[in-house]
């Protein structure tokens, strides 16, 4: 069964699904603009200024989503051997790198008008900084190793070891006094943020999660190529 993911079978999958993914990223993103800068309102203490969080949230949650897909491909590689695994993780990483700066970068923008400075070394922002860390890590391990077997095994050590970092930035703003505000959107329990804001957050995690899979999958097909032209597609 696991042949069936081998790089060069998956290959013909991609164009197709980016195409369709397109069509979607700009309906999604026309309407999460319309509705994040025009028709949701105004923060009564923040005023304009509370319109980031429609980029810098959706940002966060692509950044973590990121590095945990290639924490939990990079277990699958060393059970399971399969080269597929480690180029999905290769391919994330720079999107997920991508949106941590964004994230960072709007944060502190946010932070500015509403702390009175553009950093803090806050719990929630010091870890968001050690995850770009380990982004870099990763990346380099695949650059600097010319063995690409041991490059393989050495970025996904760092990916693994990466995990622990995930659920601290979660959990930063519950676990120590922080600056940044707590969670206002929660899975189990009942979420404070209003839906006149929820709806546009929602349309623009949407719309980013789109790009996000067409800048993925168009990364991935250079990965195969790459893969393909070595003849290490079988390993």
């Amino acid at each position: 069964m696991l042949k069936k993911l081998y790089p060069t079978n998956v290959f013909s999958l991609i164009t197709k699904t980016i195409n369709v993914t397109t069509v979607l990223f700009l309906v999604l993103i026309f309407c999460g603009l319309i509705q994040s800068l025009w028709i949701s309102p105004i923060d009564y203490i923040q005023g304009d200024t509370v319109r980031i969080m429609y980029v810098h949230v959706p940002s966060s949650w692509i950044a973590l989503g990121c590095f945990a897909a290639i924490g939990f491909f990079s277990i699958l590689n060393f059970i399971y051997k399969n080269k597929n695994f480690a180029l999905i993780g290769k391919s994330l990483s720079v999107l997920g790198l991508m949106f941590t700066v964004v994230s960072i970068t709007t944060g502190s923008l946010w932070g500015k008008p509403t702390w009175g400075t553009w950093w803090a070394w806050d719990a929630r922002l010091t870890s968001m900084l050690i995850l770009s860390l380990f982004y870099l890590l990763y990346m380099l391990s695949w650059k600097i190793i010319s063995d690409p077997i041991l490059s393989c095994k050495i970025s996904s050590i760092i990916a693994i070891i990466g995990l622990v970092n995930l659920p601290i930035i979660k959990y930063s703003v519950n676990w120590w006094y922080t600056l940044h505000q707590p969670s206002t959107i929660k899975v189990i329990n009942e979420s404070t943020i209003h839906i006149s804001m929820l709806i546009p957050l929602m349309l623009m995690f949407s719309a980013l999660m789109a790009y996000s899979a067409i800048i993925f999958l168009m990364k991935y097909k250079i990965e195969i190529i790459k893969l393909k032209n070595k003849g290490l597609d079988r390993l």
